[in-house]
């Protein structure tokens, strides 16, 4: 028997057996019982399968079937054949025909149990039978090294962490000694909350000479569903210091930092992994992503660019865009950017929403009708939705309109206050005061600290000449919001109307506001270009 090594996988190659090339095949094999060698020709055939003569190969197995057809060695072969002819099925039922002529023969059962790893992964069904097959080795050769290991990891998978540490125990010390075995060890300790054993088997593994980037994402999911974003960091810190990570692993340490809030760290490594050619749009997206957290806007519209002149049909990138502008202040640039996204992907609620509220700052608010009506139809059941509509109608003049769609979740926990803010603007705009005042006490016991409603509120009053109730409800709104300009401008009003000794102060406090608005009105409606 004699070993030879291909990737990252370690094969045993004997007479009669050619093992699949998978990546879940770890720890070497040391079959104990096969079959007498039937014909010369096994050999050759072998030889044709690694040279990836398959239709050769085949040939050969089915002529040599004819003479020895109860030879499970041939059976065997067949398998390895139409496995890497991608005929699964076939694969499956050669493995099975072996096994049944030679039920003390390894090498079908490890094939047929690594061809359930390959074939499907991800399906639980598949994956007991590879645990089933393993099984039925092991009832006849109970320390199959190969076996215990793949029902080990098999196991840790399924959330069996100790059925999984008891196939582990079975290996040879060596064997448990190597990266593969400690990287099992310490999923199952993670998923047993075994926080000692974790971390124990996570230092030898990152001390092994024979650690792999493989042996730390095989367990990342398991350290993910159990919430140990430390340990996960800890491996993947390893790997880097090693000079094993790859993009993808560079970006999940990445991703890690930034679930931890640790945004520097996050912003470096995924630069890092970013270096890496071939460019990718997601990593750039994660990148403005951590940038956007930093409130670094400049940096996120630069990775943002590069990722747009990748796809430039990528809805998603403009809508992120269009979010990060929103934050600048930039007007036009946002909404020519949601409108790309949503001319990309019209049926997503979400740009239809956002391309609604940035066309409602524009100076036709009926432009932003249709997204919300759009927005509407793909989630009848948001009333948030509505009230948006409703404050459309609303800006565009429709009082009737936009009375008749907000009064329809003014009884929602989610819209009741913006909703009777905006019914009792339009009875104070229909001179319907008392019942403008009732809305907007709805609105303020719902949201004790809505300064636009103590402003309302203000108005209302100061139009009905309640001088001293007016002034109580401006004076609370600039307690909450003091740039608030409904509420400075209508208290000016009130000084002036009342002769008040402070009208020269608020006279200079009012010009502040207009002014901050003003330049945040033109800092909105300029426009950017940011270059990768």
């Amino acid at each position: 028997m004699e070993s030879c090594k291909c990737g990252r996988a370690d094969f045993v190659q004997t007479r009669t057996t050619v093992f699949l090339l998978i990546p879940v095949l770890i720890l070497c094999l040391a079959s104990r019982s096969r079959p007498a060698q039937s014909s010369d020709s096994i050999q050759e055939i072998q030889e044709l399968i690694q040279k990836g003569d398959t239709a050769s190969a085949q040939q050969l197995v089915s002529d040599a079937e004819k003479k020895s057809p109860r030879d499970a060695n041939l059976y065997n072969l067949e398998g390895v054949i139409k496995a890497q002819n991608h005929d699964f099925a076939g694969s499956e039922s050669s493995f099975q025909k072996a096994i049944q002529l030679a039920p003390s023969f390894a090498e079908p059962y490890l094939n047929l149990g690594h061809l359930y790893q390959e074939w499907m992964p991800q399906q639980a069904l598949i994956r007991d039978k590879a645990i089933n097959v393993y099984a039925q080795l092991l009832k006849s050769d109970p320390s199959n090294v190969e076996a215990n290991y793949q029902s080990a990891v098999l196991l840790m998978q399924k959330g069996l962490y100790a059925p999984s540490l008891r196939h582990l125990s079975s290996l040879p010390a060596a064997a448990q000694d190597r990266s593969q075995a400690l990287s099992v060890r310490c999923g199952d300790g993670a998923g047993l909350g075994d926080e000692s054993k974790a971390q124990e088997a996570a230092k030898r593994m990152l001390q092994s000479p024979d650690l792999a980037e493989a042996d730390v994402t095989s367990i990342l999911p398991i350290l993910a569903q159990h919430k140990d974003t430390a340990l996960a960091i800890k491996l993947l810190e390893g790997l880097r210091k090693r000079n094993l990570t790859t993009v993808n692993t560079l970006t999940s340490l990445g991703l890690l930092y930034k679930q931890q809030g640790r945004l520097d760290d996050a912003r470096k490594t995924l630069d890092e992994a970013a270096q890496i050619p071939p460019n990718s749009v997601p990593l750039l997206l994660d990148l403005a992503h951590v940038a956007d957290d930093q409130k670094d806007y400049t940096g996120a519209l630069g990775y943002l660019a590069h990722a747009r002149e990748l796809e430039p049909q990528n809805a998603s990138i403009h809508f992120f865009w269009g979010m990060v502008c929103v934050q600048m202040n930039l007007a036009e640039e946002a909404y020519q950017a949601m409108k790309k996204a949503v001319s990309l992907d019209p049926d997503n609620a979400y740009y239809n929403y956002a391309l609604g509220a940035v066309a409602l700052e524009r100076a036709d608010g009926r432009e932003a009708i249709p997204y919300f009506q759009k927005y509407c139809q793909l989630k009848p059941n948001d009333p948030r939705g509505r009230l948006a509509l409703g404050s459309a109608y609303f800006a565009s003049h429709d009082d009737d309109s936009a009375q008749k769609i907000i009064v329809t979740v003014a009884d929602n926990s989610e819209t009741a206050a913006g909703a009777h803010y905006y019914l009792g603007r339009i009875a104070n705009q229909k001179g319907n005061y008392p019942e403008a005042v009732a809305q907007l006490e709805m609105a303020l016991k719902i949201h004790p600290n809505y300064a636009d409603a103590y402003a309302e509120r203000g108005l209302v009053k100061l139009k009905q000449k309640d001088f001293t109730g007016a002034k109580i409800d401006l004076q609370k709104a600039l307690e909450i919001n003091p740039d608030n300009y409904t509420a400075n401008l209508n208290l000016l009003i009130l000084y002036q109307r009342t002769n008040d000794p402070n009208v020269e102060e608020q006279s200079k406090r009012f010009e502040e506001v207009r002014q901050k608005r003003e330049q945040r009105v033109k800092e909105f409606l300029r426009t950017v270009e940011v270059r990768p």
